[in-house]
Parts: C-alpha cells; structure tokens; sequence
C-alpha cells in the first residue's frame, strides 16, 4: 500500500513507492555510467590505435624503404639506388646500410666484368683484323696455288664467325649497362628498316620474310633496337628448316610490342628458356657453327631489360619459334574526348 508523507509541502514517499523510486534512479544512474564509459572507452580505443598506428608505421617505414629499394634495383636492374637512410644508428639503420654495402660491391663488380669484356673484346679485334688482312693477302698473290686458296677461304671464314663472336660480346656488353639518354622510336620503322637490311640475306637463305608494321611508339636508344630486330630476324632465318616455303613473320603492334615468328624444326618446350643463356644452342650446335655465336637471344634479353621490358619465347605449333618483346609504351594519352593527344 502506498503511503505520502507531506512534511514542510514535500511529498515524502514511504514504503514501496519510496523502493521503486530508489531502483529507478539506480537503474538510471547505471545506464548513464554505461552509456558514458561505453563512449570513453570508444575514444580510448580509437586514439590508441591511431597512436600505435603512427608509431608502427613510423617504425616500419625504414624497413618499407628497403624493401621498396629493392624491388626497383630487381624490375630495373638498375644498382645505382640506395637507400641512403638518415637516422639513430639503430638496428633498421645497420641493415639499412648493410644492404647499400652490399649493393655497391656488387655495382662494383658488375662494373668490372663488363668493362674486362669489353676490354678483352676490343683487344681480340685487332689480331682477328690482322689475320684476315694476312690470309687475304696470300690468297690474292699471283703464285697462290688452288689449295692455298681453299685453305684461305676457310680461314676467312672462321675468322668472320669468330668477328662476330667479339662484336655480339660487346654488344651485349654495351646492352648490360644502364642507357644513358633514349629517344623516341618507333618499333614498326625498325622492323621495316631490318626487314630491307636483311633482304639479300633472306633471299640467297630462301627465307620469305614478310612484316605487318603496325605503330608501336617506345623510347630507347635506336641502335640497341635496331640490332634487336636484326638479331629476331636473323635467328628465324638462321634456324628453318632449310627448304623452299620456309618463312619469317615480323608484326609489331600496340603497347610497344614486337613478336618475330618462324617456321622450323620442332623446339622442345623444356629448351626454350635455355636458348636465352649465352652460347646455347640446340642439339648441341658448337660455338663456331655457320649458326652465329649462339649470342643472338642473349642480346635480345640484354636490350629489352635495359629498356625496362620483357622477351618471352614459346614453340611454335608445327614447328619454329615465336618470340615476342614488350617494351614501355610512349603512345600519347587520348584527350578527354576520346581523341590521342597531338
């Protein structure tokens, strides 16, 4: 039963009403704790992962800075960067400079195996050059007898296949180092540029070389480029199978890409990744084979990574090889309404 108290004009309440009155309030106050505590541990919560988010990342960003570092030193075989970290000398900076030590001994000796190449190279030539002067000579005296002849068209030409081995050594080291300065190039002008160099060539070798010049703007250096076509091109006239119908294709296309296919005996797929390695050849070809110097595909990879792209080869369904070569694309951006940009 409910009972009122009035004391002074308050109403005082006793017995039941008095208890639920004091529950009421209890709950209530309680509710408001934990609504309150509920948003105060919130914020807490919330500032206390942004604080260790800031703290993580300023702790990781070191070790994000290596590995940054490395991957552009992998995809651009560039090991001219560094990290060059500035800061206590704790131990993300002693693997931080590590890492630039070890980056710079192997610049260094990178550095020294393409200059002994290109030094050794050039010290081959002279003696190559004098030795054919020499043969020539014999074989053109009035005296010189049929053998000597023979002999001296045999020498000839195992000192111009062992001219060609030096020149593709320097080549390919010239196309190992970083390029110094690119222009503009078209792959399509290039194709059809080899495609006529390369025309006598084909037709005393029986090869149908045909070309589908489609543009494919890049930037690089234009010899470099262009000993890349030669080199596609020779190779799949080089390797066919030596009979009337054999061909060449040479297609070059958006997205500065460029594949080379020919027709040919049958290429293992397992051998196609070895044939970029220098001096490898199928059926175990010799170095001085009338084949070339077995350089031709090591300069092509060479060239395409030093231009920032790729060279990836597969067989052929019937027979050949199909090669294709991707480079940075310098297409102008299309304009807003769908137009390229002059």
């Amino acid at each position: 039963m409910l009972k009122r108290v009035i004391v002074n004009n308050d109403v005082v309440l006793t017995g039941e009403a008095a208890d639920q009155l004091i529950e009421a309030q209890v709950a209530e106050v309680s509710r408001s704790f934990f609504q309150q505590g509920a948003v105060a541990f919130l914020l807490v919560a919330i500032l206390s992962g942004a604080s260790a988010w800031v703290l993580t990342g300023r702790m990781l960003a070191p070790l994000h800075r290596v590995t940054a570092t490395a991957r552009r030193i992998a995809a651009e075989r560039s090991l001219q960067q560094r990290i060059d970290l500035h800061g206590p000398d704790d131990e993300v900076k002693e693997l931080a400079d590590t890492f630039d030590g070890m980056v710079a001994r192997l610049e260094h000796a990178f550095d020294g195996q393409r200059r002994f190449v290109a030094n050794a190279s050039h010290e081959l030539r002279t003696p190559l050059t004098l030795n054919r002067a020499l043969v020539e000579l014999a074989m053109h005296r009035r005296t010189a007898s049929p053998d000597v002849i023979r002999l001296g068209e045999d020498l000839l030409q195992i000192n111009a296949r062992h001219e060609r081995l030096i020149s593709g050594l320097l080549l390919l080291a010239r196309s190992e180092q970083e390029l110094p300065a690119t222009i503009p190039v078209d792959l399509a002008d290039v194709a059809s540029h080899v495609a006529e160099q390369t025309a006598a060539e084909a037709a005393a070798a029986g090869v149908a070389v045909t070309v589908v010049a489609g543009p494919a703007p890049t930037r690089g250096d234009g010899l470099l480029l262009e000993q890349l076509v030669r080199n596609l091109v020779e190779n799949g006239m080089r390797h066919n199978n030596k009979e009337p119908d054999d061909w060449v294709r040479v297609e070059s296309g958006p997205n500065a890409r460029l594949t080379v296919t020919n027709s040919g005996p049958v290429v293992p797929a397992y051998e196609v990744a070895a044939l970029f390695e220098p001096f490898h050849r199928l059926a175990g070809d010799r170095v001085t084979s009338s084949n070339g110097a077995g350089l031709g595909l090591s300069i092509v990879r060479s060239v395409a990574q030093a231009h920032g792209g790729t060279v990836e080869a597969r067989p052929r369904d019937g027979g050949g090889l199909v090669v294709t070569v991707r480079l940075p694309d310098s297409s102008p951006a299309p304009a807003p309404d769908g137009s390229p940009c002059p």
